[in-house]
């Protein structure tokens, strides 16, 4: 999958690097688990199987970077057999702004999932993967009820087939 993604500044990113830490020391894998250097915490605008060079090019053209208050607020539990725990992302105008360009600009790319199109979209910042679900109660209660709140610095675009990562905006 590929996807393009909006980073957070440093204060919010160590605020969710905490909470994956807390999550890791019940014995449950949190995402701090994934030693990838590129494992940051961020917000998903836009996934999809393949997104052609000449995307990269209208998405690097068509965007800025932002300048969004980002507040994390309640907890939310995706998945089916396996869970995953995220932050919810407060949805702003901007926010929402940003997210229905993104699609515009990647809609042509091959393999978009419905739950990332404008209006089906949940903005959230993950903490912990393939949570078995006798597991889940124990991974809320190791993060944060409080929101947090910081700013979005920048888009990347993440390639995971490559394992590769880059700026845009």
């Amino acid at each position: 999958m590929q996807s393009v993604e909006l980073l957070l500044d440093d204060r919010l990113d160590a605020a969710v690097r905490r909470e994956w830490r807390q999550v890791s020391g019940t014995g449950i894998r949190g995402q701090d688990a994934v030693r990838q250097i590129s494992n940051r915490p961020h917000i998903t605008l836009a996934v999809a199987q393949h997104i052609d060079p000449e995307t990269d090019l209208e998405l690097q053209r068509g965007l800025l970077a932002p300048a969004l208050q980002v507040t994390l607020g309640g907890l939310v539990v995706f998945g089916g057999h396996r869970k995953t725990l995220a932050h919810l992302v407060v949805p702003t105008a901007g926010l929402l702004s940003l997210q229905r360009t993104v699609f515009r600009l990647v809609r042509h790319s091959t393999g978009i999932p419905a739950h990332t199109h404008p209006g089906d979209w949940t903005p959230h910042v993950t903490l912990a993967r393939r949570v078995l679900p006798e597991q889940i109660g124990t991974a809320i209660c190791a993060v944060s009820a409080s929101h947090l709140t910081g700013h979005a610095v920048s888009i990347r675009r993440w390639d995971g087939e490559a394992k590769r990562e880059w700026l845009i905006a």
